[in-house]
């Protein structure tokens, strides 16, 4: 969910694991190229247009375009929906490793963070959060091969925690493939 620090514990895997990309940014990149203001609800409603023309997947598929000929891990940020995650499985070993934080930390994140596409009061973001539900993201995160709570702990001890996840996940998943 946004605010729960998924980015900066993805940017801080790929750090030291491969290559990081962000699915947030491909929506962004898409709102450029068609001059939408990048607010919160003009990009929420581009990522649902965008999948209701082009499949659930439109953006792991476009992700998967970009990285193609990469020989290593990329470490995806910001996957929304189950179809996402099985288009992903159907191209490369992968796992899903979901971060979670309470909402009042979300909204205190998001608060200071400064983008012009976070929500300016609580009634904003709960509703930001009922459009990310509303793309499937909790079936994502219900799904997942592993959570780690980025709550009352210091950045780096949850990337500490979420590194050991990838890494014996990664293991298993090539042995498995």
């Amino acid at each position: 969910m946004p605010g729960s620090g998924k980015t900066s514990i993805a940017r801080a895997l790929a750090e030291r694991l491969g290559t990081y990309v962000n699915m947030g940014d491909v929506v962004r990149a898409k709102a450029a190229e068609l001059g939408v203001r990048p607010t919160s609800e003009n990009l929420s409603k581009l990522a649902v247009e965008l999948r209701r023309l082009y499949g659930a997947d439109i953006v792991a598929r476009e992700v998967v375009r970009a990285t193609i000929g990469y020989d290593g891990v990329v470490v995806v940020d910001g996957v929304r929906n189950l179809e996402e995650v099985e288009y992903f499985r159907s191209v490369a070993p992968t796992i899903v490793i979901a971060v979670h934080a309470s909402p009042r930390a979300r909204f205190s994140r998001l608060s200071r963070r400064g983008r012009e596409d976070d929500p300016a009061d609580y009634a904003s973001f709960a509703e930001r959060d009922r459009r990310e539900l509303e793309l499937g993201i909790g079936g994502v995160i219900a799904l997942a091969d592993a959570v780690v709570v980025n709550e009352f702990k210091e950045l780096e001890e949850v990337v500490s925690e979420a590194l050991e996840l990838a890494t014996r996940l990664l293991r298993d998943v090539h042995t498995q493939s």
